[in-house]
C-alpha cells in the first residue's frame, strides 16, 4: 500500500535537515583502489555542492567510514579483498593508488571532500550506518529530524543506511546524482524501489533548492 493517512509532507521530509555522506574513502573511490567504484569520483562535483550548501545553511554534514575488522568475518566471504594482504579499509593500513602522489590512509574520506573540523565522521564495520554506532541516538540529541543521503555503493551501504534511517523513524532521501555503483542495473533498481516504500530520490540541484527555500523562510519568519 503506497502513501496513506501519516505519510511525512514535503515539509516533513526536510524537517531539520542533515546530510550523510557514505563512505566517499580511498579505498572505493581512488583510481587502482582493491573495491574501486570508478563512478564514485562523477559524483565528486554534486558532492561539493551539497555540502557547501549544508554547511551555509548551518546543518550538519555527517561522513562515514567503512571500517574492515583485521579477523575474518561473514563479510569477508563477499569482499575477499578485506582479507590479508590487501586489507582492504583495515583501519591504520596505508597504501598508493593511480590519481593521487603518495601513500593514503586507506579509509580516510577522499582528500577532495575533507571533513571540516567539528564534523561527525562515524566509523562502522557493516553495512548501514545505523548499525551498532549509536546514530540514532546522536542524531535525535542534535534535533535531526531528517536525512539526505549520498555516497557509495547505492546498493550497499547507501541502500542500507537508507532503510535503517526508515526504520529508526526519520524521512530520509537519497540524492540520485550523488549516489555511485559499480552495476548501472542494480544502482537502478535500488533507487527505484527505495522511492517505492522507503523514502525519495532527488537530484542534488532539487535537494539545495529545498535548502534554500527552508533557509528563506525561517530567515523570513525570524525578520518577522
Amino acid at each position: 500500500m503506497r502513501g496513506g493517512p501519516g505519510r511525512p509532507t514535503a515539509a516533513d521530509r526536510a524537517r531539520e535537515p542533515a546530510l550523510v555522506i557514505v563512505d566517499m574513502q580511498n579505498d572505493f573511490v581512488r583510481v587502482g583502489a582493491p573495491l574501486e567504484v570508478p563512478k564514485a569520483r562523477e559524483t565528486i562535483e554534486a558532492h561539493r555542492r551539497l555540502i557547501a550548501a549544508f554547511r551555509a545553511a548551518g546543518r550538519p554534514v555527517i561522513y562515514t567510514r567503512f571500517i574492515s575488522r583485521p579477523y575474518e568475518t561473514l563479510l569477508w566471504n563477499w569482499s575477499p579483498q578485506c582479507r590479508p594482504p590487501v586489507r582492504n579499509c583495515w583501519k591504520g593500513h596505508r597504501r598508493s593508488y593511480g590519481d593521487c602522489e603518495g601513500e593514503r590512509e586507506c579509509t580516510d574520506v577522499i582528500d577532495e571532500l575533507r571533513p571540516a573540523d567539528g564534523e561527525l565522521i562515524l566509523e562502522k564495520y557493516g553495512y548501514g550506518a545505523f548499525h551498532d554506532t549509536g546514530l540514532a541516538g546522536r542524531l535525535r540529541a542534535l534535533g535531526i529530524a531528517s536525512l539526505f543521503v549520498t555516497g557509495t555503493v547505492t546498493q550497499i551501504c547507501v541502500e542500507e543506511t537508507g532503510r535503517e534511517a526508515f526504520h529508526h523513524g526519520f524521512p530520509t532521501t537519497l540524492v540520485a546524482d550523488a549516489v555511485s555503483s559499480f552495476d548501472d542495473e542494480l544502482h537502478r533498481a535500488t533507487l527505484r524501489n527505495f522511492a517505492m516504500k522507503f523514502g525519495w530520490v532527488e537530484n542534488a540541484d532539487d535537494v539545495i533548492a529545498r535548502l534554500n527555500g527552508l533557509r528563506n523562510t525561517a530567515g523570513v519568519a525570524a525578520g518577522g
